[in-house]
């Protein structure tokens, strides 16, 4: 049966489902939980054909989180740009808040296919504790990272770099372990206390927690003696 449903198939169709199918199992399991057979039979593919594409578990993956991330971060990246533009010295951790944030939510409330478990995915993306995704995403996207942090520098300008990192570091790592438990209509249900979920109302909480740990005194600072 998989090898007949196979044979009607082109290669970029293929390869599609092949993807599809990855992805389903590493929003669900993580990365490590996958295995080849499964991958093989949730796509009615064979091992060759997984093979013939992809290479390797390895690169199937990698290729897997660059065809939902590429794309955000593109996003991302030009609405960054856009306000830095318009902004200049005006520029704040909100309007950097919004560029990191707005592009996903938007994703996650279109009509794309994959939308409903977009949150989800982001959540497993970045808590992932695999060597293989942590690289993946550090290496590929450090440029991405590098605009964003110099962007949240300049907005904080009296926080030290090591206390930024860690702060950005906790705070969205929090958030993504929120997402990757699943279950994301309930999460925005809750964390937007049933107002619905329109993306104002979802960035405006959002920026709200994120800019309190940013800018909260930590205890011995100046602002508690």
């Amino acid at each position: 049966m998989p090898a007949q449903a196979t044979a009607r198939l082109s290669p970029a169709d293929t390869k599609t489902r092949i993807l599809d199918a990855a992805e389903t199992l590493f929003v669900a399991g993580g990365f490590e939980s996958m295995s080849m057979r499964q991958i093989t039979s949730a796509a009615g593919v064979n091992l060759a054909a997984v093979n013939y594409h992809f290479g390797s578990k390895d690169a199937l993956i990698q290729a897997v989180l660059s065809r939902r991330l590429d794309p955000l971060n593109e996003q991302r990246l030009a609405m960054l740009d856009t306000f830095e533009a318009a902004l200049a010295d005006r520029l704040t951790c909100e309007h950097v808040l919004v560029a990191m944030f707005l592009p996903a939510v938007r994703i996650y409330r279109s009509d794309a296919p994959f939308a409903d478990r977009y949150l989800h995915f982001l959540g497993r993306a970045y808590t992932d504790p695999s060597p293989v995704v942590r690289d993946f995403i550090n290496t590929h996207y450090i440029q991405i990272l590098g605009r964003f942090f110099s962007a949240f520098q300049r907005t904080l300008p009296d926080l030290e770099r090591h206390d930024l990192g860690f702060r950005l570091n906790f705070a969205m790592g929090a958030l993504a372990s929120i997402l990757a438990a699943g279950n994301t209509q309930r999460v925005i249900r809750e964390f937007t206390q049933g107002s619905g979920d329109n993306e104002a109302l979802i960035l405006s909480r959002l920026a709200s927690l994120m800019v309190a740990a940013l800018k909260a005194p930590l205890p011995g600072s100046a602002e508690t003696n």
